[in-house]
């Protein structure tokens, strides 16, 4: 029975991310996601072109709940530069922890997608972007003593690797890793220090 909701990219998009879950990456089709919808697989396609353009978006749209998140902080508080870089680095760490432990079988899929998307690169873009803020404002503030605060940027995206690419995800549930996490950000932010 076809929905009596109107087909919009969101809903096509949820509908993706439930199809994914349920049949993995290599066996999900535009043909799944429309009779998930209750519609033709052409009303798919007349939002997503291709199903390589609908994998993008709905890769992208995974990506951008971790982007929104953290630049809440960097909008919305009060704390000082390095109380701030703190939090975000936590946020970030947390907010991939949480998706990998989770909803590990869509976490799963969404490694295969990011592994074909040309989305990622624009999405670290973005938290190396707003890590140089972070920083920018540290500086600006006196409490950062960085010559270019965009390579100081790289340099702490780099350095917390381990808490936030999905190639260490197995490793996020180690009883040791908050310790861990705990010493690199402070290690970090003493070096970023005036």
């Amino acid at each position: 029975m076809p929905s009596a909701d109107p087909l919009t990219p969101e809903r096509i998009l949820e509908a993706t991310e439930d199809v994914l879950r349920r049949y993995g990456p290599a066996k999900a089709t535009v043909v799944d996601v429309a009779r998930a919808l209750g519609v033709s697989h052409g009303s798919v396609y007349r939002h997503f072109r291709t199903k390589s353009e609908l994998r993008e978006a709905v890769t992208a749209r995974w990506l951008t709940r971790t982007e929104v998140a953290l630049t809440e902080i960097i909008n919305t508080s009060a704390e000082s530069a390095p109380a701030k870089l703190q939090h975000w680095l936590a946020a970030l760490f947390e907010a991939k922890r949480h998706k990998a432990g989770d909803d590990p079988e869509l976490f799963a899929t969404y490694i295969v997608l990011i592994g074909e998307s040309t989305v990622v690169e624009a999405h670290i873009r973005e938290l190396v972007g707003q890590l140089r803020e972070i920083v920018e404002e540290g500086v600006r503030s006196g409490q950062f003593a960085v010559d270019d605060p965009a390579v100081a940027a790289q340099a702490v995206f780099d350095a917390t690797a381990r808490f936030h690419d999905p190639a260490y995800a197995a490793e996020w549930q180690n009883p040791s890793i908050g310790a861990e996490f705990i010493a690199v950000s402070e290690l970090l932010l003493r070096g970023l220090r005036a």
